[in-house]
């Protein structure tokens, strides 16, 4: 596929975005309404990033369907307990805040914005809003052309949600994707996302706002923990008859157990909280 197709999808995108929201007065309206109590933190992105409890998959129970599998951004919500919130008091002045994880397994940028997941969250977002926004593992699959976006698709994408998110109101920061278990070399893990870990650098610098090189943070941090301790207690890397939703076990260097999750979320928290604190002080 060649890149003018894709800039035409983000275009009549676009278009078909904006004739089918309402009003902005009706937007306004319903974020009036809102707690003005509640700073609130939306996450976009993939598998990586997804909540795997509540109605994910409807009719499922996560213990027994799903469990260990678990996104980081499912454990982000008690970095922001309300303890902590005295860290952050430069640049959060509510009282709580909220995650809220709309990531969804399989999904890049375009499949992301296409389904209508992206509009969700654009038409409830208000001043004081956050959200981080990470792809690149489904955009750079191009053995799955349902979902795959080259790189100038997965660059318009993002600016697109970084142009309204900031329309709004809100504040966006773009993560690069976060590392998979592989491959290794000499103790190190090495980057398997190639351009489509430089890309989101690349729009956040041309847009000017925060960015959390989360690639490189964790093939770092892995690398520090080993690739044995990296395997077996951080992705879904579990033997069988050990989860009644995997009987038979399972080899997945994508996704997380929750101890690879939590790592993961404490990563983003640390960058996350470094950049709110340094804007508003």
């Amino acid at each position: 596929m060649n890149n003018n197709f894709f800039y035409i999808v983000s275009f009549l995108s676009v278009v078909l975005l904006l004739s089918g929201c309402g009003s902005q007065d009706n937007i306004q309206k319903t974020m009036a309404k809102r707690d003005k109590k509640v700073t609130r933190i939306y996450l976009i992105g993939d598998s990586t990033m997804a909540d795997y409890t509540g109605d994910y998959e409807p009719g499922k129970d996560y213990m027994k369907n799903r469990y260990p599998i678990t996104g980081w951004g499912q454990v982000f919500q008690p970095f922001f307990a309300k303890d902590s919130l005295v860290f952050l008091k430069f640049a959060i002045k509510t009282d709580s805040v909220a995650i809220i994880d709309r990531a969804h397994g399989g999904r890049s940028t375009r499949t992301f914005f296409q389904e209508g997941r992206w509009r969700s969250v654009y038409e409830n977002l208000k001043p004081g809003d956050y959200v981080l926004m990470q792809f690149g593992h489904n955009d750079s699959s191009e053995k799955h052309p349902e979902r795959y976006v080259d790189i100038q698709g997965y660059k318009e994408f993002l600016r697109l949600f970084v142009t309204q998110t900031k329309q709004n109101g809100a504040s966006p920061i773009i993560l690069t994707p976060v590392a998979r278990n592989y491959p290794w070399k000499d103790g190190k893990l090495q980057n398997v996302h190639g351009e489509y870990a430089k890309a989101p650098i690349d729009v956040a610098l041309e847009m000017n706002i925060p960015y959390i090189d989360l690639n490189t943070l964790s093939m770092e941090y892995f690398a520090n923990k080993g690739q044995d301790f990296t395997t077996n207690h951080y992705f879904m890397n579990i033997p069988e008859n050990t989860y009644e939703a995997y009987p038979k076990g399972q080899k997945d260097n994508t996704h997380f157990q929750p101890e690879g999750a939590k790592a993961v979320a404490s990563m983003v928290y640390q960058e996350f909280k470094k950049i709110i604190t340094t804007q508003k002080k």
